[in-house]
């Protein structure tokens, strides 16, 4: 994996040295912050003055960038208007030479604004950086004060800067005039007219894929894609990009995300129907959490192991997985004529063993190029909602009963059976049309960082406001060591990958720590009200099978358009700690709400409060999740124990407690179960929105 240095570092080694005055002064920036430290301590400074001088320090270095940009735009202006003269020249009498060599003359200045958008990306982060720095070290929300009232103002020149104001125009003349000089004889049509028409050359893809980066396709794609924890490269260089599109394949990505509905599917689609199944084998209604925990048990060792395979291969770990859950599900499926728990215990136990999430995320973070990675991301968190909605449904349409031989086919049995099949011909698919990325590639060339690559402008897209007001706890960052010492040199040691799970854990800091106990309380949270369902709705009210699987299959499509409001307006309008703690205490009101505490408990009741708390839980774990991607140590960004396996383990850990919760709270008596099962929900809860006010009361 790709070793991170300071940014510092990066930031002069990819520097254009024509432009080198120009560009943000990082180093100075840093060593003054150190300075204004030292002389609020010894009390030589007040915090006032630091204010003021800092402010304006950042003003000179904004006004020196934008001025160059704008003058940079000029230029390109100017040698626009002269092509567009000989443009307008050529029409009146065509000659091929001339049109060739006026294609030729768009394509530097697309090169020359190439630069230009490497220019503004490399000091909006620069920028952004140096903010942060300042917060953390004065603990003060100097961002905050700095962004709103340069933001706001009408001769704002930070809006130069985030808003890459007029280099839209600039991508537009030169995207339509080489479009006009293709060889497009007989069409009216231009890039403006719908559908648009492919334009095929080099230099129009480099500039879409630079401006895609600097402003993240659209908030929604960007909130999915951080709630898949698949993070994007910060300064990626054009090089590693084309490294990228030559082990980009595309049947390869659909595969993985087939692999990761397919996976979801087959974890909820026994849900509506796992307390009967326990009962009829003689076990008790409530040993259905153990059922549906035991694949959630082999995950936790899954995770690992598929984790630490990917580094060597992507196509035998889904061969691997795709066989095991077929087996599984089998299992599974023949525990019913064979009146054996232990065979339906040991077939999910399979069905966990196969889970490949991990290389999924793995292959989207190593192997899709850049400018379709938070398409790709979106794409997971989309397939995985949609199997969470598609396995519930599934389940309450087999209700059918019959028999073949010596098999039974019915509602209990038939999830087994049909997943069994969809594994079996996705298993054919996967063999004949799988292409293994180039493992060449990867070890001469460093490849993205996994899971959860800390990735300093995936939130430039969302404008100018929000990147800059996000004020959880700055990640420990390798330039840090390097401005302890007064060096850029980042020892070896500081850039390991972490070897093992307890390595990990001690690289984790207080907030990352906070942010993995919210997402444990949200997923042990999620888990009692799923997979208690069944059992819950069954006792107060009497449901059938389909109307369980109705009630978990709408559950499961709220996910989606819930995440378009929050990625696309609420996530503009509040900053992500604000929505943390408010969609904590959502959560709560949920578990408040379905204690039974009214006699008779209604229906209305259970299902109001189900919704909010599954609702907000949604809601928590993109923004939380987001934020875990900024707080993560960078050495938690690669290697087999990275920071989206600990996610990984700490929601899956979380499963497993919930569902022995409901099985353990069964020998009370059903009428017990429901609030018993939500006491530990609520006490984690109360924990969780405790130590979020504390964590983040103490950074300000």
């Amino acid at each position: 994996m790709r070793d991170m240095v300071a940014f510092g570092k990066k930031l002069k080694a990819r520097q254009i040295q024509e432009w080198q005055g120009y560009y943000i002064n990082y180093k100075l920036m840093k060593k003054k912050v150190k300075q204004y430290a030292h002389q609020i301590e010894v009390g030589t400074l007040e915090r006032r003055h630091v204010l003021k001088d800092f402010s304006r320090m950042l003003d000179n270095q904004i006004e020196k960038i934008v001025l160059f940009l704008l003058e940079q735009q000029g230029l390109l202006a100017s040698k626009l208007e002269k092509l567009r003269e000989q443009h307008d020249a050529l029409e009146q009498q065509p000659e091929i030479s001339q049109i060739t060599e006026l294609r030729e003359g768009y394509r530097v200045v697309g090169y020359d604004l190439l630069k230009l958008l490497y220019f503004v990306e490399m000091n909006a982060i620069g920028l952004r950086k140096i903010l942060k720095k300042f917060d953390k070290r004065f603990r003060y929300r100097f961002t905050d004060y700095y962004v709103k009232s340069r933001a706001n103002h009408p001769y704002s020149q930070l809006q130069q800067v985030f808003k890459h104001v007029g280099l839209g125009a600039v991508v537009g003349a030169v995207s339509r005039n080489l479009h006009e000089l293709q060889d497009c004889q007989g069409s009216y049509l231009s890039i403006y007219d719908p559908p648009a028409l492919p334009l095929q050359d080099p230099v129009v893809d480099s500039i879409k894929a630079a401006v895609d980066r600097l402003t993240h396709s659209t908030n929604f794609l960007n909130f999915m894609a951080q709630h898949a924890l698949i993070m994007q490269e910060e300064l990626p260089a054009p090089a590693e990009e084309q490294i990228d599109e030559e082990r980009y394949h595309y049947v390869s990505l659909l595969l993985n995300l087939a692999n990761t509905f397919l996976y979801m599917v087959n974890t909820y689609i026994i849900v509506p129907t796992a307390d009967n199944y326990s009962m009829s084998l003689g076990a008790a209604a409530t040993v259905c959490g153990i059922v549906i925990g035991a694949m959630a048990v082999a995950q936790v060792f899954s995770s690992v192991y598929f984790s630490a395979w990917s580094n060597r291969s992507y196509f035998r770990p889904l061969v691997f997985s795709s066989i095991v859950l077929f087996v599984g599900n089998a299992m599974y499926a023949l525990a019913y004529d064979l009146n054996s728990l232990t065979m339906l215990l040991l077939g999910r136990l399979f069905c966990g063993f196969g889970s490949a999430r991990a290389v999924n995320r793995r292959y989207i973070s190593d192997c899709v190029p850049l400018k379709i990675r938070m398409q790709a991301s979106a794409g997971f968190v989309s397939a995985s909602a949609l199997g969470m909605a598609c396995g519930p449904a599934l389940a309450g349409i087999l209700q059918i009963n019959f028999k073949i031989y010596k098999l039974t086919f019915n509602a209990m049995t038939l999830p087994g059976w049909v997943m069994a099949v969809a594994w079996l011909v996705y298993l054919i698919w996967l063999w004949f049309s799988f292409k293994e990325p180039s493992r060449d590639v990867e070890e001469n060339n460093s490849p993205h960082a996994s899971d959860s690559e800390t990735a300093e402008k995936n939130t430039l897209e969302k404008g100018l406001k929000q990147p800059l007001l996000i004020t959880s706890e700055e990640q420990q960052e390798d330039d840090e060591d390097a401005e302890a010492d007064g060096s850029e040199e980042v020892s070896q040691e500081s850039r390991r990958p972490a070897t093992s799970i307890a390595s990990a854990y001690r690289l984790l800091t207080p907030s990352v720590k906070v942010q993995l106990l919210i997402y444990f309380m949200l997923k042990y949270a999620m888990e009692i009200l799923l997979s208690e369902s069944s059992v819950v709705t069954t006792y107060y009210f009497s449901w059938s099978t389909s109307t369980v699987a109705v009630f978990l299959a709408c559950l499961g499509l709220t996910v989606l358009p819930v995440n378009i409001v929050v990625g696309s307006y609420i996530s503009n309008m509040f900053e992500d700690r604000q929505i943390l703690l408010a969609s904590e205490i959502m959560v709560c009101v949920g578990i408040l709400l379905s204690f039974h505490v009214i006699i008779p408990y209604s229906v209305p009741q259970y299902v109001c409060s189900g919704l909010i708390m599954f609702v907000s839980a949604e809601v928590l774990e993109g923004v939380n999740l987001s934020l875990l991607s900024r707080v993560m140590s960078s050495r938690l960004s690669r290697g087999t124990y990275n920071g989206g396996l600990l996610s990984t383990e700490a929601g899956t850990i979380a499963r497993v407690i919930a569902d022995a919760t409901i099985t353990m709270a069964g020998f009370l008596g059903q009428s017990q179960l429901l609030n018993i099962t939500l006491l530990p929900s609520l006490l984690i809860c109360v924990i969780s929105i405790a130590a979020t006010c504390f964590t983040y009361n103490s950074l300000y």
